[in-house]
């Protein structure tokens, strides 16, 4: 089957099937390393992506029951109050870690020089996504996916685009609160 699909295993094997522990690549070359059932993933493993980033996730007959996503840079996923690069806050991790950079130029991605986006689509960092046909695909251009309908109002909301665009400042609604409770407690006291 590998010769077919473009993918390549090495690890034990049962009754002609993935079983035990391998390793699994894909031909995006993406690498799973785990524990694999009935030529699925089940139990630990990690998948590797080409660009750096990892998933190191428990996994049952082939799904993801829960893990944990980390960015090539060393940032890791939070799903419950993700606040990385929101509308508020759009420094990348780098510059949270190391502090930004003098006044000039602004650093528009986490990669130096940033790629140039195809006109109409987004960056999704993995690749360029186009909303007129819901596509993703690589940066050579090749498939990558179809995005579903969270995927592509995630896209839409949060990745960088491929065309300028005046979008001004967001008060950040904590900020906000912040103010009005400060300036209550300011009179109260008069």
């Amino acid at each position: 089957m590998e010769e077919y699909t473009g993918s390549k295993y090495e690890g034990d094997i049962k009754n002609g099937r993935m079983e035990g522990k391998g390793t699994y690549t894909f031909p995006t070359k993406t690498r799973y390393e785990g524990e694999l059932l009935d030529g699925m993933f089940h139990g630990q493993g990690t998948l590797f992506f080409p660009n750096g980033s990892r998933y190191v996730a428990t996994w049952k007959e082939g799904r993801a029951i829960e893990g944990k996503y980390t960015f090539a840079d060393g940032l890791e996923y939070e799903e419950e109050d993700w606040e990385y690069c929101d509308g508020y806050d759009r420094r990348f991790y780098t510059e949270i870690c190391k502090g930004l950079k003098p006044a000039g130029r602004s650093q528009l991605t986490n990669r130096i020089p940033p790629r140039e986006i195809p006109a109409s689509c987004y960056d999704t960092g993995d690749g360029f996504y186009n909303p007129n046909t819901r596509v993703i695909v690589d940066y050579n251009l090749k498939f990558l996916r179809n995005a579903d309908d969270d995927e592509h109002d995630w896209i839409v909301k949060t990745c960088r685009k491929g065309w300028d665009e005046i979008v001004g400042y967001r008060e950040n609604p904590a900020d906000k609160y912040i103010k009005s409770n400060t300036n209550s407690s300011k009179t109260s006291s008069n």
